[in-house]
């Protein structure tokens, strides 16, 4: 068995638990998405940190420039960063996939303000770890996000690789779509930004993304066992991250759920 498919098997009852998780099913009106989409920004803002320290440790981003050690792995690094950073939204106008969220949650009337307080404050800040650790987050929430930044901050590139690799945004499943589907379809008014940037991903993330970012963990960790150990290591954690970010999401609609009937019960 090779070391990729061994970090798959691995991985998988976490993935699994993931894409099968209670979230979904509590997803079944649009205020449950608002929720979701407040709390999921995070790991759509936090994935750009990733890509961006890929670009700075595979491609040349110094003067003067010098050629870089593997060129199709570089190519690939910067055809991510072109279509996340600066991609055409429904519209045919140029955003990068964070906006294109920010836009989406607008659309839904989701809260867009803690975001981008969390982004001001971590760049007003030397030290983005301690700003992470004040900042007003709920539990799993500062948990995912501290993960994630001390990973970048290893200078470890195949851990850096790993974390943006194994569990990212793939991880969403039909099931969310088709809510969003059945809500254009219920509701007077459709979401295509929403719509749009679901799709676009599945679309982008398809066949040649995800074998490409397979070939460049096995390209940095080679014939090394320890890296290999660290990616599986890595990887496992950030599933572990993620599945508690979405058990917190799941907990929080409950709650929003029974007191909405309480209430509902109260008044009648």
């Amino acid at each position: 068995m090779n070391h990729i498919k061994r970090i798959e098997n691995e991985i998988k009852e976490l993935r699994n638990k993931l894409t099968s998780h209670r979230l979904y099913n509590q997803l079944s009106s649009m205020k449950d998405i608002q929720k979701f989409m407040e709390k999921h920004v995070y790991a759509v803002w936090d994935f750009m940190s990733l890509l961006k320290a890929l670009q700075n440790h595979l491609t040349c981003m110094s003067i003067p420039w010098t050629p870089v050690k593997n060129s199709k792995t570089a190519r690939f690094i910067n055809e991510i960063v072109l279509c996340e950073e600066s991609d055409f939204n429904e519209n045919g106008v140029p955003r990068s996939h964070f906006e294109m969220y920010i836009d989406a949650m607008r659309e839904v009337d989701a809260d867009t303000s803690k975001i981008f307080d969390l982004i001001e404050s971590v760049n007003t800040s030397e030290d983005i770890l301690y700003s992470l650790l004040i900042y007003n987050l709920k539990k799993a929430e500062k948990e995912f996000l501290t993960f994630t930044f001390k990973i970048i901050q290893t200078n470890q590139i195949h851990k850096i690789a790993a974390a943006f690799t194994f569990g990212r945004e793939d991880l969403i499943p039909d099931m969310f779509i088709e809510i969003i589907d059945r809500s254009n379809k219920e509701n007077e008014n459709s979401f295509p930004k929403l719509s749009y940037y679901l799709n676009r991903h599945i679309e982008i993330d398809g066949d040649e993304h995800g074998p490409l970012s397979l070939e460049m963990i096995s390209e940095l960790c080679g014939n090394d066992e320890q890296k290999w150990k660290d990616v599986q290591d890595v990887s496992v954690e950030a599933l572990k991250r993620r599945v508690h970010l979405w058990d917190e999401i799941a907990d929080e609609i409950k709650e929003n759920k029974s007191a909405s009937n309480l209430i509902c019960q109260t008044v009648s």
